[in-house]
């Protein structure tokens, strides 16, 4: 089955061509970080003026890598959520008209979902369950027990900012630039994390994650340090996040019994995120390769696959959720 993905739930429009929930035939993505970097974050009305500007080119240079015309696909899959409403009905209502036009069966994916299903893609062997996935990006953190394909718990999530977004809020503070988590990582590289060690927030009792109060941390301390110590700062940061991140999820893992653990989201192609859970989890660790953590089209098309397997299309009333929610 050979899928068509659109992906625009925020800042990246995105198209791919997948074959049977794991082959990618193309995934190409028009990536917008130049045009939101000087306002320091996302302006959700700019974003959605360029989905505009590149969808279309996108979705027909999708096909042409692929090496397909519009024959050659079985489906459309397209995110219809969770994401910002203006960049949604863009994919949504593209997705709808080439579904149309061209007489092909839709189904609507749920972002967070198609972030989990990037582990399905050009993987050699398939992830087995029950596994418990952490869900780590720009607006999300949650730690989700998945029983089998389309049966999924929520066993924590965030109480206040998601890891994504306290990177960025932190890279603000330290004055390194957007996105935050790049370009913490990149200054982490020089620094020393047992240098400026701050607070963990562990919510005991609760699979919860917290960031807000890191995120004060570091700006009280920021103030108090000068431009050298920056580099420490940022490794600090980081360490924090991360073990908060690796010690809950698999805390979480082993009291579900779960078999598996896999990381989704754009945070999970951090580096040291990557590095503990690997040497510190005694259960298997499946991530994506980095270019699959980030918003692109192929993980909707794969979780597209699954979807359609199951049975669900949806017709011409497919909505976009902005506030879609998983398990």
């Amino acid at each position: 089955m050979r899928l068509l993905g659109i992906e625009t739930s925020c800042d990246e429009t995105a198209a791919a061509v997948v074959e049977d929930g794991q082959a990618i035939r193309s995934n190409v993505v028009a990536s917008q970080v130049d045009i939101h970097a000087r306002y320091g974050g996302i302006v959700p009305e700019v974003a959605s003026r360029q989905h505009l500007i590149t969808a279309i080119p996108v979705v027909e240079q999708a096909l042409a890598e692929a090496g397909c015309g519009w024959q050659d696909m079985d489906g459309v899959a397209v995110t219809m959520g969770p994401g910002l409403a203006g960049s949604l009905l863009i994919g949504v209502n593209l997705a709808k008209a080439i579904a149309l036009g061209r007489g092909l069966p839709l189904v609507g994916v749920n972002h967070l979902e198609a972030h989990i299903y990037a582990n399905w893609l050009e993987a050699s062997t398939a992830p087995t369950f029950p596994l418990v996935c952490l869900i780590v990006s720009g607006g999300h953190t949650d730690l989700v027990l998945m029983k089998g394909h389309g049966q999924y718990q929520l066993l924590g999530k965030t109480r206040d900012d998601a890891a994504g977004e306290a990177f960025d809020k932190a890279a603000r503070i330290l004055g390194l630039g957007y996105p935050g988590g790049p370009a913490i990582e990149k200054a982490s590289q020089e620094g020393d994390a047992s240098h400026r060690r701050l607070p963990r927030a562990w919510l005991k009792g609760s699979h919860d994650f917290s960031f807000s109060g890191l995120k004060t941390a570091l700006l009280h301390l920021a103030q108090r340090c000068g431009p050298d110590d920056v580099a420490d700062l940022a490794a600090g940061f980081q360490e924090a996040v991360v073990e908060v991140l690796v010690t809950k999820t698999i805390a979480a893992a082993l009291k579900q019994h779960a078999r598996l653990i896999l990381l989704a989201g754009g945070v999970a192609a951090n580096r040291r995120l990557r590095q503990v859970m690997i040497q510190q989890s005694p259960l298997p660790v499946l991530i994506p390769p980095p270019r699959l953590c980030t918003d692109n089209a192929a993980m909707t098309a794969a979780c597209g696959y699954y979807r359609f397997q199951a049975g669900q299309q949806d017709g011409w009333k497919l909505e976009v959720i902005p506030g879609l929610r998983l398990g």
